[in-house]
Formats: C-alpha cells, structure tokens, sequence
C-alpha cells in the first residue's frame, strides 16, 4: 500500500528553526545595543569636551585680564592646585568682580561675587556657581600649576605675587578609569597687569 506524500514540517524542524531565529534576534540585539552604547558615549565625550574647552578658554580670558579689586586688594587672592581665586570685570560693567575656579570631585566649577555694600566687600555668600565641566578626571593631578618671571614652577599655595605664568590641566573622560579615553585639555595664561618679563 501507498502512503501519499505528507507536506509538512516536523517538530525538530521547527526546533531548529527556533533556534536558529532566537540567536539571529540576540545576536541582532546586542549589534545594536552596542551601537548604541558607543554612540551615546561618543556624544558625552564629545560634549564634556566642548563644555571644557569653553570654561577653559573663558577662564584664560578672565585670567589674562585680572585686575585689583575694588577693595584694593592684590589681582590674584589664592592659587592652589585645584582652586585659583583673582579679580577681573567677568561682565565688562566697569565692576571688578571676585572669580573662582576650583575642581570639586568631578565637576570643574566657576563662582562669581559682585562687590557689595558700603565699604565695598566680596561676601562669599552672594557667590553665583555654575558648573563649567562635568566628567573631570585629575583626582590628584593638579589643575593649576604657577611659575614665576623665570618659568620656574612655585609651590603651592602659591605666593601669588610671584605667578607670572598659570598653566592649567584638565583630564575629560564620561567613564571613570578608563585611560585610553581620557582627553587632555592643557592650556597656559600670563596674567597681563601683573607679569614682568613674560
């Protein structure tokens, strides 16, 4: 006796083609996971870096220009490691106002107090804080190092009527201890009112 043909799919048939569809879709799944992942971090890294570049070149700016506070006091009022405090007219309003920089964790930050009431004085109080760059990775490195009229480095803190030249490092990386992807950001300033022969 014939058997007429049977069309249809076995069991381990549709078992395999199962399988073969779960890790295509796992495979497919990770493709774009990791795509993901390194396109999100691309654009992080990319906009700590511009974050840092434009705190890092308004602060050689405003640095450049420091000038005697409206109090009479020197242009430069403390000059550590990770923290420089001077004066300059951070608005150009004719007013000298008190400018800080210092790392705080990760987060590179900028401070600015108005002089205020009579006599004038720069209450840390009315400071105005803003974030310039997140993603900071010196930890121990120094943002700020300080050399005097003959490059030669001062220790800190500095005495800030020998800084004639600021050199100022900041290490960017989205992913904590991941040194192939830290960026470099290196920049050096000469206060004019106050260098020599610089």
């Amino acid at each position: 006796m014939h058997k007429p043909n049977q069309h249809g799919i076995t069991l381990i048939e549709i078992v395999i083609a199962m399988s073969i569809f779960v890790v295509a879709s796992v495979m497919v799944w990770s493709f774009i996971k990791n795509s993901y992942q390194v396109q999100n971090f691309s654009f992080e890294q990319s906009t700590a870096i511009t974050e840092a570049r434009r705190g890092v070149e308004t602060l050689v700016k405003e640095a450049r220009e420091t000038l005697p506070s409206d109090t009479g006091a020197y242009p430069i009022e403390f000059a550590n490691t990770q923290e420089i405090i001077f004066y300059a007219d951070f608005d150009r309003d004719d007013a000298i106002e008190k400018v800080h920089y210092w790392l705080d964790g990760s987060e590179f930050k900028k401070g600015v107090t108005e002089a205020s009431g009579n006599p004038l004085s720069y209450n840390s109080i009315n400071e105005n804080i803003q974030i310039i760059s997140r993603y900071v990775r010196n930890s121990s490195t120094p943002v700020f190092t300080y050399y005097d009229g003959d490059y030669n480095q001062l220790s800190t803190p500095a005495e800030t009527d020998e800084i004639r030249l600021i050199h100022l490092y900041l290490k960017i990386n989205v992913f904590e201890n991941r040194a192939p992807l830290d960026f470099d950001l290196e920049s050096d300033v000469s206060p004019r009112n106050i260098k020599d022969n610089l």
